[in-house]
């Protein structure tokens, strides 16, 4: 597909239809693997009080509700940017629209995501250094989610209706 021509090319539907989804399922498969592991790795404990040896069902229910929503999101990105590639590629415009109430707020959730991440380590945040396995994970590939969608915002190789409509209407058609 023409990244000129497109509100979703193909570099950013591989992003946020293939990879996202994919990361948000296998996610929601560790969880279900080993909640108590998903669980501990959210925040740092400290040496007095370390984590506990059995969740409490709360705990366990909530953990495993929060990767469940992580997937979901993972496959509503795969259905609406589907659609809207399919159905909207004669209308960029549109798909752009469209494209954007799904990004938007997702972008807005990868910041709020990355501020609450960094805040849960306390005094500890910048001691990367000691950043667990988990930390590193959750901040390395945030950022290879949240750049992409920065970058879609911005028009970088895509279709925008701001810039670029007048050129699409100066284009002969073939």
């Amino acid at each position: 597909m023409d990244p000129s021509k497109s509100a979703l090319p193909d570099f950013y539907y591989f992003v946020f239809a293939a990879y996202e989804p994919l990361l948000c399922i296998i996610g929601f498969l560790g969880t279900l693997a080993d909640p108590k592991s998903t669980h501990d790795g959210q925040a740092p404990w400290t040496m007095d009080v370390p984590p506990p040896d059995t969740l409490p069902r709360a705990s366990l229910v909530t953990i495993i509700q929060l990767a469940h929503v992580c997937a979901l999101m993972g496959v509503v990105n795969f259905f609406v940017l589907t659609a809207a590639r399919k159905h909207l590629s004669a209308n960029p415009a549109l798909q752009e629209k469209l494209v954007f109430s799904l990004l938007c707020p997702l972008l807005m959730g990868d910041i709020m995501h990355l501020y609450l991440t960094l805040w849960s380590q306390g005094d500890h945040k910048w001691d990367v250094f000691n950043w667990s396995p988990m930390l590193w994970a959750t901040v390395g590939i945030g950022f290879t989610l949240m750049v992409p969608r920065i970058f879609w915002h911005l028009g970088i190789g895509r279709y925008m209706d701001s810039r670029d409509s007048y050129r699409l209407k100066q284009t002969p058609l073939k």
